[in-house]
């Protein structure tokens, strides 16, 4: 007999994604995922978070070792910063919607009660988790999309992005059959990582202050 597959060598989501229903339908649906092998070894799914009545999205790129733990995108020291230069910007935080291109945490770890090292998806991880992204998308039916970083960046322009050439810029695209405008900036954890953070963080805010304009 020959090797069943299971669902994860498929590479997409797409089976689990319901044909209808909100986003508590789709957080649902998304915590039995089994799109990509992403999820054996994650704690839980971790969907995105905020109304569905967002008028501004920010997709980011996957879960952060906090995120995993406790189920919510954005809740680590990045999600803080973030928060923190949205507000500063003109953007409540309160009032958009966060999630991420990614929904299971990808790590690396040297022994079981070793600290758990974040490691990129690759692009066939990204694009496998992609419906659910389209889904989000679909339902909230943002006005502008922030993208954060060059992963979100990929997931939803395509491999050739690169955010050092357009970050800070208003962008129109179809995305999964919608057109959108995006603004497109750093991720708020390389703002963390910088040698300089203090004017990482300002470069971030500037971007963030390109978006609170589109929206007025």
């Amino acid at each position: 007999m020959g090797r069943t597959e299971a669902p994860e060598d498929a590479y997409t989501a797409e089976p689990f994604v319901p044909g209808r229903g909100g986003l508590a339908a789709l957080r649902r649906a998304a915590a039995e995922c089994r799109g990509c092998p992403l999820h054996r070894d994650a704690t839980q799914t971790v969907f995105g978070d905020g109304s569905t009545d967002a008028r501004v999205m920010l997709v980011g790129e996957q879960p952060g070792d906090q995120e995993d733990r406790q189920g919510k995108p954005f809740v680590g020291p990045a999600g803080k910063l973030l928060d923190r230069a949205l507000a500063e910007a003109g953007i409540d935080p309160s009032e958009a919607y966060v999630t991420n291109a990614v929904k299971h945490f990808k790590f690396t770890q040297a022994e079981p009660r070793k600290r758990r090292i974040h490691k990129a998806p690759t692009l066939r991880e990204t694009a496998a988790c992609g419906p659910w992204l389209a889904a989000e998308l679909a339902v909230v039916e943002p006005e502008l999309i922030v993208v954060l970083g060059a992963t979100a960046g990929k997931a939803l322009l395509g491999s050739s992005f690169r955010v050092t050439q357009v970050r800070g810029t208003v962008l129109e695209e179809e995305i999964h059959g919608r057109p959108e405008r995006l603004v497109p900036t750093v991720h708020p954890s390389s703002v963390l990582r910088s040698d300089d953070r203090e004017a990482a963080y300002r470069g971030l805010v500037s971007d963030l202050k390109v978006a609170a304009d589109a929206l007025a």
